[in-house]
């Protein structure tokens, strides 16, 4: 069972910058889809960016030009970068992984299904104040 670890939320003024990181286990990074999910009380849940096996990365419209997923295979972490944050961004934030071979194809963020991704972390808060 993969264990993932998100890491770097807090609460910023709007126009602020946060990273956040995703540590998880195992030995099967290299290999995994990885995505950022948000989840707030006006929205639910939405696909912020997505991040191939290969580095190609995805965003949600919102978020283009602001944000950046990354990913170091070597060190089994994920990141994204927030810049130019707005009280909009304000959500729970997660990390999710699927293997690429089970999902093939569909590691883009308006293909991807949150159902498919049976990794998750715990989740990390973030609060933007205008």
């Amino acid at each position: 069972q993969e264990q993932l670890v998100e890491s770097g939320g807090g609460s910023v003024q709007a126009g602020g910058s946060l990273t956040l990181s995703c540590a998880v286990s195992g030995n099967a990074f290299s290999g995994y889809c990885m995505g950022w999910f948000r989840n707030n009380l006006e929205k639910g849940r939405e696909g912020v960016a997505v991040i191939t096996s290969g580095g190609a990365a995805s965003y949600l419209d919102s978020v283009k030009g602001r944000f950046n997923i990354s990913r170091d295979n070597l060190k089994s972490t994920l990141y994204l970068e927030m810049n130019s944050l707005n009280p909009e961004d304000t959500a729970m934030y997660f990390c999710a992984a699927v293997s690429a071979i089970q999902i093939w194809g569909k590691c883009r963020i308006d293909l991807l299904d949150p159902n498919d991704l049976p990794y998750w972390g715990q989740g990390t808060q973030v609060t933007v104040s205008s």
